[in-house]
């Protein structure tokens, strides 16, 4: 048999879920400032090695990361303002239309009509005051990401100039990437297009500068990138000859998952399908360089619906639910043999949650790659998800971004459940979230991470995502004296739990 292609996961550890639009602050919603520093104090305080975040990329309607503008660029809202602030580039008086904001949830259109405002500020200031060195750091910037830079920059502000419609719905001039650049309109987007790259310019340096704080405390970013991007995307709008579209721009198929444990109707993402072929063609260039991108941002990389490199669900472009579906064939191994010879030391995590066949489990396999294992799911009959049948090499997790908190799963559990968990675990339930912290960190996985809101032991007013549901979600944060509580009464706890299972 031959060897796996990666065989990266060899350590135990354990971390956190935490979205950085979760984390407290004074501008309506988390970013990358002085919070998520303290964050990662506790973190490396408490004996943990991993942050897992959700996508980071720009998001579109619904406010979703697995729905981003581009696969390669940073969300400006997690630009932190008082950073800006110290910097010189705004003033407290530019920042004060987002200081009434709501702390307990983002208010997301709240962001749309004040942060935007509040970011060009900074730009124009910027622009004016900037020394010599920071505008050359700014044109380097913008120089050595200009393969995805220039894209991106132009359709937002395309997108911008119509109002922000998708691009599918732009006059048609505008709807093909070269035609577009020739046009002469975009002689006024000018000052637009230089913004969004300063945006990009401030959200990368706030992020690399957090990234090395929490590296130099031993913490590792795990990252998250979606399988698909959205069809809304300077990605697809730039190079549609990579996705399944036909000659008018249209998408010929798009991406989703049949019914399942989520939804009855299946999942109906809407994502462009790839054209795998013309992929292969050119040694998978554009995944190389989004992953190029990922691991600059992350350490260990997750790839949410790995089964789509297996198998990929098509689903009909005008369909309204994913009953009607067909699984075609994807890129296979032949993708992961090339993103080995480019990545040797790639730390990649599959998503391989749902229903899962024989030949994904023959790819993970020979890929190497670590899977994941869900303990709601374990003890509603997923037995090989239990503590004890997980298998070294994987992820444990009480519930993903896309589940329930462990409380409220609890509540919506028959007794049957309730009474199997309470036996498994050898207690009363009285602190479900914390018995199933205390079993995942005894667990076989290598990596248990647990969603913040477990830790801090909280009901289903705390979910993060509804799968199927369209909006309203996303929007949950803590707030700081939970993490001050949580630090103080369970901290030492935590620190023993690292010792006693060597994580």
């Amino acid at each position: 048999m031959a060897e796996p292609l990666f065989n990266w996961l060899t350590t135990r550890g354990a971390g956190i879920l935490l979205h950085p639009t979760s984390l407290p602050g004074d501008t309506g919603i988390g970013t990358l400032g002085q919070q998520a520093r303290r964050f990662v104090d506790f973190l490396a305080d408490v004996g943990m090695k991993y942050w897992q975040v959700c996508p980071l990329g720009p998001t579109g309607y619904g406010d979703s990361p697995y729905q981003c503008f581009s696969a390669f660029a940073g969300n400006p809202y997690l630009i932190d303002l008082d950073d800006l602030k110290q910097e010189g580039l705004l003033q407290e008086a530019d920042v004060m239309p987002l200081r009434n904001l709501p702390a307990e949830h983002v208010d997301y259109g709240a962001q749309w009509h004040s942060r935007w405002m509040v970011l060009h500020q900074a730009f124009a200031n910027f622009a004016k005051t900037a020394s010599g060195a920071e505008q050359e750091a700014f044109r380097n910037f913008r120089t050595s990401n200009a393969d995805w830079l220039e894209a991106y920059t132009l359709f937002m502000a395309i997108k911008g100039l119509f109002e922000s419609r998708s691009w599918l719905e732009w006059p048609k001039p505008f709807r093909r990437y070269r035609a577009a650049q020739k046009r002469e309109e975009i002689a006024q987007l000018t000052d637009q297009i230089s913004a969004h790259a300063f945006y990009q310019f401030k959200f990368f340096q706030q992020w690399e500068s957090l990234k090395a704080y929490a590296n130099e405390r031993r913490i590792l970013i795990f990252g998250d990138i979606p399988i698909f991007v959205a069809m809304d995307s300077a990605d697809v709008w730039r190079r549609p000859s990579l996705f399944q579209m036909d000659p008018e721009l249209l998408p010929t198929g798009v991406a989703g998952v049949p019914p399942d444990y989520f939804s009855a109707d299946g999942q109906l993402w809407g994502n462009p399908l790839y054209a795998w072929e013309n992929h292969a063609k050119n040694q998978f260039a554009w995944w190389c360089a989004r992953l190029q991108k990922s691991f600059e941002l992350y350490d260990v990389v997750r790839i949410d619906h790995f089964r789509g490199f297996d198998q990929y669900c098509r689903i009909p472009p005008n369909a309204t639910n994913a009953r009607e579906y067909s699984w075609l064939p994807g890129p296979g191994l032949p993708l992961f043999e090339v993103v080995r010879e480019r990545f040797p030391n790639a730390k990649l995590v599959a998503e391989d949650l749902g229903i899962i066949t024989d030949s994904v489990r023959d790819l993970m396999r020979r890929a190497g790659l670590p899977g994941m294992k869900v303990l709601q799911f374990a003890f509603e009959g997923a037995t090989e998800y239990l503590p004890h049948n997980t298998i070294p090499n994987s992820v444990l997790y009480p519930g993903t971004h896309d589940n329930d908190t462990s409380w409220g799963w609890f509540g919506q559990q028959p007794e049957g459940v309730k009474k199997y968990l309470s036996d498994y675990l050898q207690n009363d339930t009285q602190d479900v979230p914390w018995s199933l912290i205390h079993a995942g960190y005894a667990s076989s996985s290598r990596i248990f991470i647990a969603p913040f809101q477990d830790y801090l032991g909280l009901g289903s007013e705390a979910r993060m995502n509804r799968p199927g549901q369209p909006t309203g979600n996303w929007k949950w944060r803590y707030q700081p004296a939970q993490l001050d509580r949580l630090w103080g009464e369970r901290g030492a706890l935590l620190k023993d739990f690292a010792r006693l299972y060597e994580r």
